[in-house]
């Protein structure tokens, strides 16, 4: 028999077959971004691992299924994601159910080795919010991105990497809002084609970091120049990490 719990739901493969989870058929749906998140980030055995907004578990999960033994937790303030993040990762993933501005004192007392994020993308006060109210919550900024920058920080270990994947254009607002703390800052953008502008970036910080700053060349998405055909046509460097389960080098 059926589980009524998934008359709503979409069971999807990430990395390949890899891993498999539950999503909702309506609001927000994680994908690539999750993604090329969790390949971005230098993770060892043993590390701990916290996810902001973690949703139903994509980025954190794929970071678990590349990186075996992993302490993972995730922060989700919507009940019903929160809920198929704890199903999604059954017994490997530890779930606080609260707003990342609200964390309940255990977690704020508490530090990782890593910190990642993938913040709603759009400032509502020049954009249009979207219908589904649990897709809005994904996709509006309710938290300030510089919240967000900040929150991370504070949980960072010394010498701990803090991860966000943002749009390009918002490059400009993440590094204004780094601590002075923060550095060995790297930055990956993500076009979709080559000779494309960037859409996407991935930052990469470090707590008490001193390096400078580098600016790597983009990760190119897709092989040809355009849009021809509903086939995928991903690079090799993405479909390393979309369907392999491979690390970003950078």
């Amino acid at each position: 028999m059926s589980d009524p719990r998934d008359a709503r739901l979409s069971r999807d493969a990430f990395l390949g077959g890899m891993l498999h989870l539950y999503q909702p058929l309506d609001g927000y749906r994680a994908g690539v971004d999750a993604v090329l998140l969790a390949a971005s980030v230098k993770a060892r055995q043993g590390q701990s691992v916290l996810e902001l907004g973690c949703g139903v578990g994509a980025a954190i999960l794929c970071l678990g299924a590349r990186v075996p033994g992993l302490s993972l937790t995730g922060v989700e303030r919507e009940p019903a994601y929160a809920a198929l993040a704890i199903r999604n990762g059954a017994e490997t993933l530890e779930v606080v159910e609260a707003d990342i501005a609200d964390m309940p004192r255990h977690l704020r007392q508490r530090q990782f080795d890593h910190v990642i994020a993938n913040p709603p993308y759009y400032d509502r006060a020049s954009s249009v919010a979207a219908g589904a109210p649990l897709r809005e919550g994904a996709l509006g900024e309710g938290v300030p991105l510089a919240d967000w920058v900040q929150i991370a920080s504070k949980r960072l270990v010394p010498k701990g990497f803090a991860y966000f994947i943002h749009r390009a254009e918002r490059m400009p607002d993440i590094l204004r809002a780094l601590p002075h703390e923060m550095g060995d800052v790297e930055v990956l953008p993500v076009a979709p084609r080559k000779g494309r502008l960037a859409e996407l970036i991935i930052l990469r910080a470090r707590k008490n970091g001193r390096g400078m700053f580098k600016l790597h060349p983009p990760l190119i998405m897709h092989r040809a120049a355009a849009h021809a055909t509903d086939a995928k046509d991903y690079s090799d460097a993405a479909d390393a990490v979309l369907r392999a389960g491979a690390a970003l080098d950078f």
